[in-house]
């Protein structure tokens, strides 16, 4: 049994608050269970932030431009994001935090002098967010790194894709590939997650994943099924918090349940055989049919393909042992519709 890997991603859903961080941490680490057979499952295995080197995100006239809408920090868009900003050494923090409670830490850098977080720690994973993936200056001063790469596919094609591997392999092949669309929230007719199963047939030297922005639980469920080996998914305390990302984040409840239907769907997949399993078996006996008489039949009678029929429980003849019945004497008398077992015929 495989065990996927699943991130949750913090994102900016911390509203500019180590606190809220934390707390977004310790609903990742939360164990989980699974009630009807009373499963105790692994919980999510890693968290994720992101780190904004502001100098580097937007033109000057963009970051001034204003930003008035309900989910706004800021007067300007500059402002916003400031505020939305940790510093590196907050992210050490919240990386302490998540490390005392078992679990990986993952950072998406969005700049070259985002790195400036490696001299206080080391993450267990790099992630290139999406719209940076042509961005090869940023991939190769992350690859120098050596630190294992986490790509996200969500605006990218295979040419933007293999330019990024070619940057990165120069340096090492520790990479995942994640199947993304960045459009939030994804609609139904977009996502096509068949796009996992071109990724492990073309790219199947790298770990393949999904980042999902859709609404609910099902599309990572799914994408385990279809052979995605780590899961992505934006979580949050509390979906009706202010900002842009709450309301698309899975909150408490939702992050238990994707989580327990994934540790789930991973013990779906079995082997790939078809056999009889022996839980079944007692069903087996009560339900599958046996040879048995159509009518009342005395000791001394041979029994006819006409005195036969099937009927359960299963645990006399099966129908390719009918030679095995037609033809032999009955040895005690048997009343209609009963089985017809092995030490009443001779």
């Amino acid at each position: 049994m495989k065990s996927t890997y699943i991130i949750g991603e913090i994102g900016q859903n911390h509203n500019g608050s180590v606190d809220i961080a934390k707390l977004i941490v310790e609903l990742v680490a939360r164990p989980v269970r699974e009630e009807v057979f009373n499963l105790d499952l692994r919980p999510m295995d890693a968290v994720k932030m992101t780190k904004r080197d502001l100098s580097e995100e937007l033109t000057t006239s963009q970051m001034n431009r204003p930003y008035n809408t309900p989910n706004s920090f800021g007067k300007t868009y500059g402002e916003h994001r400031a505020f939305l900003e940790l510093s590196d050494e907050q992210h050490f923090e919240v990386y302490k935090y998540a490390k005392s409670l078992g679990l990986d830490f993952i950072e998406t850098l969005c700049a070259k002098g985002c790195l400036s977080l490696l001299k206080l720690f080391t993450p267990d994973s790099l992630k290139v967010a999406s719209r940076d993936l042509t961005n090869l200056p940023l991939l190769e001063a992350m690859a120098e790194t050596k630190i294992p790469i986490i790509l996200s596919t969500g605006m990218a094609g295979k040419k933007e894709l293999d330019d990024a591997l070619d940057v990165i392999t120069k340096y090492h092949s520790d990479i995942s590939i994640l199947h993304c669309v960045s459009q939030y929230p994804t609609a139904p007719d977009n996502l096509n997650l068949n796009t996992i199963r071109y990724l492990k047939e073309h790219y199947g030297q790298y770990r393949i994943g999904f980042s999902d922005h859709t609404i609910g639980i099902s599309a990572p469920v799914v994408a385990v099924g279809m052979g995605a080996e780590i899961i992505e998914k934006h979580i949050t305390i509390d979906r009706r918090m202010k900002g842009t990302d709450q309301a698309g984040s899975l909150g408490p409840d939702g992050v238990n349940r994707m989580v327990r239907d994934i540790r789930v769907a991973e013990r779906w997949m079995g082997t790939e055989d078809l056999y009889i399993d022996k839980s079944i078996a007692e069903a087996r006996i009560k339900l599958e049919r046996s040879i048995a008489t159509k009518r009342a039949m005395k000791a001394g009678e041979t029994i006819t393909k006409e005195d036969v029929h099937m009927l359960s429980p299963g645990d006399g003849f099966k129908w390719k042992q009918v030679d095995e019945v037609v033809g032999k004497v009955v040895t005690s008398d048997i009343a209609a519709n009963e089985i017809i077992y092995p030490n009443l015929i001779k």
